[in-house]
């Protein structure tokens, strides 16, 4: 069993940034990030292959998102920056524990552990 703690999440102005963090207390194949609002299905953000480093995003991310990872605390961030009022969400950490498992966006429910998640609100 691996626990995700998620931390980061604020209220901002738009145009703002952020740093959302994601500590995994065990092995991670990949570490993901995803968010959901009212009314809406989770959207997968950004995703990182731990080991190789290798990164996905989603368009909506493109140029204002940068995903990390730090291989001595086994943390994932997210470095948002340019916040709009649509990246007002409930953001969620995800984990693959299996080497060569699912590493993408388009099916969250691929990944077996999840964090509680940590909200993000971007006013205008």
């Amino acid at each position: 069993q691996v626990q995700l703690v998620e931390s980061g999440g604020a209220s901002v102005q738009a145009g703002g940034s952020l740093r959302l963090s994601c500590t995994a207390s065990g092995y991670t194949y990949c570490m993901a990030w995803f968010r959901q609002s009212p009314g809406t299905e989770r959207e997968g953000v950004a995703a990182i292959a731990t080991g190789g480093g290798t990164t996905d995003y989603a368009d909506s991310g493109k140029g204002r998102f940068t995903i990390s990872h730090d291989n001595a605390d086994n943390t994932v961030y997210l470095d948002m920056s340019s916040l709009k009022p649509e990246d007002t969400a409930m953001y969620y950490c995800a984990a693959e524990p299996r080497r060569g498992g699912y590493c993408g966006l388009e099916r969250p429910e691929l990944y077996i552990y999840w964090g509680q998640g940590t909200e993000v609100t971007v006013s205008s």
